[in-house]
């Protein structure tokens, strides 16, 4: 029984250092982009208007691929780290590269993404979703040494 508790115990643990981590990982994607997410998010959800509600559906896509990018590192980082700090610092490897490779996104692409997502370019929030979700795995699979 004693076995079982140092388990959930360092279940805890963990699950307190990554969730602060995926917490400010969505800060630092929403105060890295020039266009606010949520509020695009939230107007799109409370109008009739196409061009808002498409907006919303690419910034949300945008968002949650990093979300889901950082989360895949994070899951990577628990399993393979060696204590918690191991832990912190992979995650925020992880988050820092995700906003990396937004911007390398933004800079190889033909067309400006900052300027496409908030006008509602749902097919560039997706392309930058499933970007970032590759990224993660990559990122998860560079963390197993």
């Amino acid at each position: 029984m004693i076995t079982q508790w140092s388990y959930i115990l360092n279940f805890l643990a963990y699950m307190a250092v990554t969730i602060p981590i995926l917490a400010v990982g969505i800060f630092v994607f929403t105060f890295t982009t020039p266009y606010k997410e949520f509020a695009l998010i939230k107007d799109g959800a409370q109008t009739d208007d196409p061009k808002k509600m498409a907006a919303a559906k690419a910034a949300a896509h945008d968002l949650g691929g990093k979300i889901i990018g950082l989360a895949i590192v994070l899951a990577s980082a628990v399993y393979h780290s060696v204590n918690l700090w191991d832990l912190v610092v992979w995650g925020l490897v992880g988050m820092v590269f995700q906003v990396i490779i937004f911007y390398l996104f933004e800079w190889v692409t033909p067309f400006k993404v900052v300027s496409e997502i908030p006008n509602g370019n749902v097919s560039v929030g997706i392309f930058a979703s499933r970007l970032s979700i590759a990224a993660g795995l990559l990122m998860a699979a560079l963390i197993s040494y």
